[in-house]
């Protein structure tokens, strides 16, 4: 079983990344936030494996930043009917402190955001992981659980994505193509500036 790869980003797609360890390429499943976050193409990284077999697709590699992330996914999937795509969804929109303050105060909203989690699914996912783990910041937690009464305005990053959305672009495609734009252009970047660096992404 592989628990973690130190290796070279070689190629990244939309849901997995190409990493080169010693001129063995593993393919690794990763969700959008983690792509997002990953190294430039040739650069060194470090993925948190967990591996995942089905009668289906066979053996399957999927990988995170950070420990955390890995252990929460490990939870998320033991649920009945969360499988590997939901738990990714699930941790694409929250991190493990975040899904720890959703589930203590039982916001099932904000879990039912993940692709692919409907409301009752979502209500699953709160009631089962009631006094799990999920994570071992209870500071970030408890942060992620007071600061829920006032929902954010609408980021730039977020008009950029629904924006790109409007034009075809698939969510999880237009969702990695913007945060790299962030990344590249910096938090305080405007929607057209976002939408322009997504569109030139999604042009090479």
């Amino acid at each position: 079983m592989i628990g973690r790869l130190r290796g070279l980003v070689a190629e990244t797609g939309e849901e997995e990344a190409l990493i080169d360890v010693g001129g063995v390429g593993y393919v690794v499943r990763c969700g959008v936030r983690t792509l997002s976050r990953l190294p430039a193409l040739g650069d060194e990284t470090v993925l948190h494996i967990e591996d995942v077999w089905s009668e289906a697709q066979g053996p399957r590699l999927y990988g995170f930043l950070s420990r955390e992330e890995r252990s929460a996914f490990v939870l998320l999937t033991a649920i009945q009917g969360v499988g590997p795509k939901a738990a990714m969804a699930v941790l694409d929109v929250l991190s493990p402190a975040e899904l720890a303050g959703a589930v203590a105060r039982e916001d099932k909203a904000a879990v039912g955001r993940a692709n692919g989690v409907g409301p009752k699914l979502a209500i699953r996912i709160v009631t089962e992981l009631k006094g799990k783990p999920i994570t071992s910041d209870p500071v970030g937690a408890f942060h992620a659980q007071i600061h829920h009464a006032a929902p954010p305005p609408p980021s730039a990053a977020g008009e950029a994505v629904a924006a790109l959305m409007g034009l075809g672009v698939n969510e999880a495609q237009a969702r990695r193509v913007i945060e790299q734009a962030v990344l590249r252009l910096g938090e305080d970047a405007t929607v057209q500036a976002l939408i322009k660096a997504g569109l030139q992404e999604l042009g090479r």
